[in-house]
């Protein structure tokens, strides 16, 4: 079983490798699976900005490669005080996890901080919404 502080190391190496040549904001993120598995990703910008990809997504498309579904916990980190999953990333995470799921905010001084993802998006759309 990996702790937020494993997770935390992961996310920060990952961070180094982000890809921010335009807002030089680096995020790191890194998911502990339901079968206790870890996935990292990094950022990755464009030129055209809204093609980018965040830590997140990354982290949750290495889950999805290696065949798992699950998040239980899933971590991110960058140079400030407070980064929290986007609106975009928190529907990505709701589809794969449930309220109970543990979001971890961290900056690279390891500083951490512990939410719900029903703290977060308390109102997510879903399957059951079809």
């Amino acid at each position: 079983m990996h702790k937020s502080s494993d997770l935390y190391s992961i996310a920060v190496q990952c961070r180094e490798n982000a890809y921010a040549p335009y807002s030089k904001f680096k995020v790191g993120a890194c998911i502990l699976s339901a079968k206790g598995n870890v996935f990292a990703g990094c950022n990755v910008e464009n030129a055209s900005f809204p093609c980018g990809t965040c830590a997140e997504a990354g982290a949750i498309s290495a889950m999805i490669a290696a065949g798992e579904k699950i998040i239980r916990e899933i971590l991110i980190v960058a140079d400030t005080a407070r980064i929290l999953p986007c609106g975009n990333c928190l529907q990505k995470i709701a589809e794969f996890a449930d309220e109970n799921t543990l979001i971890y905010s961290a900056d690279i001084n390891g500083n951490i901080k512990t939410f719900k993802l029903s703290e977060l998006l308390p109102q997510n759309f879903s399957a059951k919404d079809f």
